[in-house]
């Protein structure tokens, strides 16, 4: 069992974060905001997908004042992702947004005063979004690249400065788009802080390469316990982020959603087309909530141990395969059958 860090409580629109609360899955539309149609489509196949929160960037005014519309028609907490501008921020707060995200390394400190004010008077949470791309100058100073210590520096000055305006309704990112720098980062903050830390890699790249840096990072900061939103950022379809997501808290038994399938890589002693049956499950079953563990095996070796943990198994066997419920055999079929 995974111990996991007990964070501050924060609410979030209908949801709740930190304390004993189930680590929730976000993802980011890729739509222009201002078309509210496309966005709305975005965000309700992303909702279908098991997309627990949703970000949307603000890049104008127009964008901003869509968002209570959009907020109207969507059934999941809405965050405004805030660059460069407080009057954006501002926008985005009376539009009636969950949660707002600024980014300390480029947006103006004299203007945080009224947004602080505003969101404390809404109840509106903020997060602290520290990216390696995008520190303070003074904390980056002629250093060419950005340190994990950097980037907890950016983080605590900010932390204390909101904290000033009387403002603890925090949630804190530290992201990289590496690894090593990203864990190390939110290790070392972890220890200083109690506020919920959402966790992601940053532009973490394609589908495939995003998903393996997304996983090893945010999987090991899972797995000691660290974090308590994650979001998988990849340059595809913001859908498969969402999948990819509940794929890593499903393989660290946080979570459980829809169908699991424990499958063998094949060899030669495979007696069914493991790969093909996977595949035809996996795509059969890709809407299915409830949760379910599905054997695919291509032999007697592990097969039917495999089968005995799972609900539902195929297990290959000479000319044949077995077919499992409940880690009993209730059927053999013929391999024309399949």
């Amino acid at each position: 069992m995974i111990k996991r860090r007990r964070t501050k409580i924060i609410k979030i629109g209908c949801q709740k974060i930190g304390g004993d609360f189930p680590i929730l899955v976000q993802s980011m539309t890729n739509t222009k905001t201002r078309d509210i149609n496309a966005t709305l489509g975005q965000i309700k196949k992303l909702e279908k997908a098991g997309c627990e929160i949703v970000r949307i960037g603000v890049p104008d005014l127009k964008s901003a004042k869509a968002l209570g519309k959009i907020k109207k028609k969507i059934n999941i907490p809405l965050v405004a992702d805030i660059h460069f501008s407080p009057d954006l921020a501002l926008e985005a707060i009376n539009q009636g947004v969950d949660k707002i995200r600024i980014n300390p390394g480029n947006f103006p400190k004299s203007g945080l005063a009224k947004i602080v004010k505003l969101c404390k008077k809404k109840k509106i949470p903020i997060r602290v979004g520290i990216n390696s791309g995008s520190l303070e100058k003074d904390i980056l100073g002629k250093h060419r690249k950005v340190t994990p210590e950097m980037m907890v520096k950016s983080a605590l000055r900010n932390i204390k400065l909101m904290e000033k305006f009387g403002f603890y309704d925090l949630v804190i990112s530290l992201k990289a788009p590496d690894v090593l720098r990203t864990v190390k980062a939110y290790e070392v903050l972890s220890k200083k802080v109690n506020y919920p830390l959402h966790l992601g890699i940053t532009e973490a790249g394609g589908k495939f390469s995003g998903t393996i840096k997304s996983a090893v990072g945010i999987g090991y900061l899972l797995q000691k316990g660290i974090g308590d939103t994650i979001r998988v950022s990849l340059s595809a379809d913001p859908v498969e982020e969402v999948k990819v997501g509940w794929e890593i808290l499903k393989s660290l038994g946080l979570r459980e959603r829809g169908v699991k399938i424990v499958s063998c890589p094949t060899c030669a002693r495979s007696e069914i087309d493991v790969i093909k049956i996977a595949k035809g499950i996996e795509e059969m079953t890709k809407d299915v909530k409830k949760p379910l563990k599905i054997a695919v095996m291509g032999c007697l070796v592990n097969g039917l141990g495999e089968a005995r943990e799972a609900d539902l198994g195929i297990v290959g066997v000479k000319n044949a395969a077995f077919i499992t419920e409940n880690g009993k055999v209730i059927k053999r079929v013929k391999k024309k059958m399949f």
